[in-house]
């Protein structure tokens, strides 16, 4: 990449690789970082890809060069544009997570995504009281000057952008040019006209339940805190609270009757350790002196320590102990386990355990889980 100042000047051959890279088999955010960090671009990824990839049931083949071309012109043709992650307009908050979408697609104002954002998620069943409620919060929050971020679905998140519209973001989980539900056409094409609408999924693809997950996270990841109005137990926006809370944002819940199931996952959330609100007002007070040491005490991550990126570049694969992959691999169960516990157990360093782990992940032996950890597919 050519340098411009101090901001990278990505060529098109570069961001053609990188897009080719990320829609490779077994390839997620996480090794797409990894793989840049240690071979310095996506097309000389590329090339090493087959030989990362040896352990796996058969040859590994990137993603076809004539897929991506037709993704391109698919992304073009739905009013889009692509936005990597070390863009300079790629927005800061979201930037922060480990798992941060290298590449997504998006229409609208970009800028909305870098003024100050809160998440607000809830029930797609949600009950009249709390839609009303989220349209109101939503409009006050966006009169303060908060960008509004939530995930396009039936009743909250609905009523949320509604209510804040045009200051507001939708994240989907399905490709730019799909809309879901059906009957968010309008809406959908109004924020992306007019507010900001994010797509990590490649065009035409219609959502899948592990789409949502992802959306979540890039949800909670915007925002510099997460409030929840009606949700039930093992919801999603408990999965969005859960993931705020482990990068380190602040988490909010309306309580509600313990008559209504509707209430339950905003007071268990409250339970744990999220900040009790009931006015704008007070949103607006913690996220306002928000400094990155949130009040809330949901989920905070599981100490999971950072690495950094860079020794993976100096890393000589080819020295590296020839059995470490089978050794991290032997350590591994269809249980979740942090990689910190895998670089302690194992004895080598955190460099040589990331890339064995990449390695697995190439060969379609490892699953990552959206807070960091990992299992081996059995």
């Amino acid at each position: 990449m050519e340098q411009q100042g101090s901001q990278p000047v990505l060529s098109q051959q570069e961001a053609f690789a990188r897009i080719r890279l990320l829609r490779s088999p077994n390839i997620g955010p996480v090794s797409y970082r990894q793989l840049i960090a240690r071979f310095g671009t996506a097309a000389a990824a590329l090339d090493a890809l087959p030989d990362l990839a040896s352990r796996g049931r058969g040859p590994y083949r990137p993603a076809p060069a004539e897929a991506i071309e037709r993704e391109v012109v698919a992304v073009r043709r739905a009013g889009a544009r692509y936005l990597f992650h070390d863009q300079p307009d790629y927005p800061a908050l979201l930037a922060e997570l480990d798992s941060a979408p290298p590449i997504v697609t998006c229409r609208g104002r970009l800028a909305l995504a870098s003024e100050p954002c809160v998440a607000l998620v809830g029930a797609r069943n949600a009950s009249a009281a709390a839609v009303k409620l989220a349209r109101d919060f939503a409009g006050a929050l966006a009169e303060t000057g908060f960008t509004v971020v939530s995930g396009l679905a039936r009743g909250i998140d609905g009523a949320a952008h509604e209510g804040a519209f045009p200051q507001t973001i939708g994240v989907i989980a399905s490709g730019i040019d799909i809309t879901y539900p059906p009957q968010h056409q309008a809406l959908q094409e109004r924020i992306a006209s007019e507010g900001l609408l994010i797509a990590e999924q490649p065009p035409g693809t219609e959502p899948r339940g592990r789409h949502f997950p992802s959306r979540n996270r890039i949800i909670a990841g915007l925002a510099s805190g997460t409030l929840v109005i009606e949700a039930a137990p093992q919801s999603g926006s408990l999965i969005t609270a859960r993931l705020a809370g482990e990068a380190g944002r602040e988490v909010m819940a309306i309580p509600g009757s313990p008559l209504d199931a509707r209430a339950s996952g905003c007071n268990q959330l409250i339970r744990e350790g999220a900040v009790l609100v009931q006015t704008p007002d007070e949103v607006v007070e913690l996220l306002q002196s928000f400094t990155g040491a949130p009040r809330s005490r949901f989920r905070v991550g599981d100490g999971v320590a950072d690495f950094d990126y860079a020794e993976l570049a100096k890393l000589n694969w080819g020295e590296a102990r020839a059995d470490l992959s089978t050794d991290i691999a032997s350590l591994l169960t269809n249980a979740p386990v942090a990689v910190d516990e895998l670089i302690r157990q194992s004895a080598a360093s955190a460099a040589e355990v990331h890339m064995a782990l990449l390695e697995l992940e190439l060969a379609g032996d490892l699953v990552r889980e959206a807070d960091g950890m990992v299992r081996r597919l059995m």
